[in-house]
C-alpha cells in the first residue's frame, strides 16, 4: 500500500463515499491524509449511515461537517441527506456551499435551515452537472441573474415551487437532459393556467405524485417518459417524435395526448391504468420499432372493448417481450385469440392473473401455440392467504395444465411468481 500513487489513494477513499469511512481511513498514515486533503473528490453525510448523526446535538452536528469538508480542497461530489434530524443554521450550511461551489459537480442536498436556503443562487454560475434536491422551498428564479451552464440532472423530491419557477428554472439549464419531479408542492397562479415546460435539451423525464389540471410538455428531443402515481386531467407532449420509452404507473387522467409522432416507440409499460383502448392504439399504432409492450393492470372505459391481438401482431412486428395480465369480464376475455396470428419475434412472455379461471390455462396455452420462438414463460399470479375450496382446485387444476404445457414446449423456460 505505502507504494500507491497518492492520487490512487485519493480515489479509494472517494469510493467509500459516507464521511465517517473516509475519516477513519484517512487515518492510516500521514500519506493517506494527504490524500483526504488534497485528493477527495467525493464525500457524503447521510442520517442513515450512521445512527450517531441523530444523538449529536445539531450544533455540534454542524461543527463537524464543517471541519471534515473544509479539510478537503476539491471536492466534486457532495452529498448531505439529513433526513429527520432538527433543522440546521442557515450560516454554517451556507460556508459549505461557497467553499465547495467552485470544484462541484454533484450536489445531493436534503438540509432543512432556518431561515431557508436559496440552494440554487449559492450553485448558479458554476461547473454543476448533478443537482437533487430535497424538502426545499425555490421562490423567484431570475433567468437574468441565474444560470447552470453545466446541468445535465436536475431531481427534486418534496420541492416547494411556482408553476413559473419550475418552468423557468428549465429555460436556465440549456443543457439539462434527466429531470425528475417527485412529491412536488406546485403553486399555481391560476388554476385554469396550464403548467407548461419546454426544453429542448430534455432527454429523460420522471414525475411521480404530481396533481394537475393540465400539463403541457414541449420536449423535442425526449426519449424517455415515466409517469407513476400521477394525477392529471390533461396530460399534452409536444415533441419531434424521438420519445422510445414511455411508461405509466397507476396514472388518472381524462385526456392523454403524447402527439402523432410515435414511430421511435421501443416500449411501451402501462399498468394500473384505465384507458380507451382505441384511442391509446392509436396513438401508438406507428410505432413499427416496438419492442417491449406492457399491458398490466389496464381497465378499458368500454366494458364490452376487446383487444385484438392479430392487431398487436401486425402493428408490431418486432415485438419480442410482452406482457399481458388476464381479465375475465362477463365471459368476455381482455385480451382475445380470434385468429390464428403469430407473434413470430416474441422471446419472452409474461402472463398473469388477478383473479384465476380455469379459462386461464386455455388462454396461456393459446399464447403459446402464436409464439413459434419463444424461449421463455413467466406466470405471475395473486393467490389469498385464506384459500376458498374453490380456489384451491382452480389453482390445482392450472398446476396440471401448466405441467403438460412445460413438457410440450421442453425449449421454453418457465418461472412462476405467486403474490
Amino acid at each position: 500500500m505505502e507504494y500507491l500513487p497518492v492520487e490512487v489513494i485519493g480515489n479509494i477513499l472517494s469510493c467509500l463515499g459516507a464521511a465517517r469511512d473516509v475519516v477513519v481511513a484517512s487515518a492510516t498514515c500521514r500519506k493517506w491524509r494527504e490524500a483526504w486533503r488534497n485528493h477527495l473528490h467525493s464525500l457524503s453525510f447521510n442520517s442513515n449511515d450512521w445512527p450517531v448523526y441523530h444523538d449529536l446535538t445539531t450544533g455540534r452536528l454542524e461543527i463537524l461537517i464543517t471541519q471534515t469538508i473544509f479539510q478537503t480542497t476539491g471536492l466534486q461530489c457532495l452529498s448531505i441527506l439529513m433526513d429527520d434530524v432538527d433543522e440546521f443554521s442557515a450560516a454554517p450550511v451556507i460556508a459549505w456551499l461557497m467553499y465547495t461551489k467552485e470544484t462541484l459537480r454533484q450536489l445531493h442536498y436534503n438540509v432543512r435551515t432556518t431561515p431557508n436556503i436559496n440552494v440554487l443562487e449559492k450553485c448558479g454560475r458554476q461547473k454543476l452537472e448533478v443537482l437533487a434536491l430535497a424538502h426545499n422551498s425555490i421562490t423567484g428564479v431570475e433567468p437574468s441573474y441565474l444560470k447552470f451552464p453545466c446541468l445535465k440532472s436536475l431531481s427534486m423530491t418534496y420541492v416547494s415551487i411556482s408553476a413559473l419557477d419550475l418552468s423557468l428554472l428549465l429555460t436556465i439549464c440549456p443543457k439539462i437532459e434527466f429531470l425528475a419531479l417527485i412529491n412536488l408542492d406546485i403553486a399555481m397562479s391560476d388554476a385554469q393556467t396550464p403548467m407548461e415546460l419546454s426544453s429542448p435539451s430534455l432527454k429523460d423525464i420522471y414525475a411521480e405524485a404530481i396533481s394537475l389540471d393540465k400539463f403541457i410538455l414541449e420536449v423535442d428531443s425526449l426519449e424517455k417518459l415515466h409517469m407513476k402515481d400521477c394525477t392529471f386531467e390533461v396530460f399534452e407532449l409536444i415533441g419531434k417524435g424521438t420519445l422510445r420509452l414511455l411508461k405509466i404507473d397507476d396514472v388518472s387522467v381524462i385526456h392523454l395526448d403524447i402527439g402523432e409522432n410515435t414511430e421511435n416507440l421501443e416500449v411501451v409499460d402501462v399498468s394500473n391504468f384505465t384507458i380507451m383502448w382505441a384511442k391509446f392504439h392509436h396513438m401508438i399504432s406507428r410505432s413499427s420499432k416496438l419492442r417491449r409492450l406492457r399491458l398490466w393492470g389496464v381497465v378499458f372505459d368500454d366494458e364490452d372493448e376487446v383487444v385484438d391481438l392479430e392487431t398487436i401482431s401486425v402493428c408490431f412486428p418486432l415485438l419480442s417481450h410482452l406482457s399481458l395480465c388476464y381479465d375475465l369480464r362477463d365471459g368476455a376475455i381482455q385480451y382475445g385469440l380470434q385468429s390464428t396470428f403469430q407473434l413470430e419475434n416474441v422471446a419472452v412472455l409474461e402472463l398473469g392473473w388477478t383473479v384465476i379461471s380455469d379459462l386461464f390455462s386455455h388462454w396461456v396455452a393459446g399464447l403459446l401455440e402464436r409464439c413459434p420462438n419463444l424461449r421463455k414463460l413467466v406466470i405471475y399470479g395473486v393467490v389469498s392467504e385464506a384459500k376458498t375450496p374453490e380456489e384451491c382446485q382452480l389453482l390445482a387444476n392450472f398446476t396440471s395444465s401448466a405441467v403438460k404445457l412445460m413438457r410440450r414446449y421442453m425449449h421454453v423456460e418457465v418461472q412462476f411468481e405467486y403474490e
